[in-house]
């Protein structure tokens, strides 16, 4: 999965004549990483990362974290949020990540709301962390 990730990556920056360079200053990723990543060398990356390449790139994010081994599910029909969740995940999984981002009210940071966009970056944080701690829970349990 990180070889073809890292492949579908290399396409996406040389099909707009970007070197590793000039997307680690567009994305704000070390030139290292990306090469790392390119080259299978490197996990898959967190979802805000991806965001950033997605940015950068000017790639819709949802395609990228297909190709990064992530999936959209769990949209209700009140919610148009589309959540991304692992292809491991089970039903009960799926249940306790959309219970965690139930909106209950308004997100404030300071007693101020947050715009759009910075809670859907606490929500890519949360999105990561959450299925990093899933994994590491599901591994765990699999040992003897």
């Amino acid at each position: 999965m990180e070889q073809a990730f890292g492949e579908y990556l290399k396409t996406l920056r040389e099909d707009q004549n970007l070197s590793i360079s000039q997307l680690s200053q567009a994305a704000g990723i070390s030139g290292s990483q990306i090469s790392r990543i390119e080259n299978g060398l490197r996990g898959i990356p967190k979802p805000q990362t991806l965001r950033k390449l997605a940015e950068a790139l000017q790639a819709p994010y949802e395609e990228m974290m297909q190709a990064a081994g992530y999936w959209e599910d769990l949209q209700s029909s009140e919610d148009e949020d589309k959540l991304v969740i692992p292809e491991w995940a089970t039903n009960k999984d799926k249940r306790d990540f959309k219970h965690l981002l139930e909106d209950d009210g308004e997100l404030m940071f300071d007693g101020i709301p947050l715009d759009q966009e910075d809670k859907q970056r606490i929500k890519d944080v949360l999105t990561g962390l959450f299925w990093e701690a899933k994994k590491m829970n599901k591994r765990g349990r699999n040992k003897p």
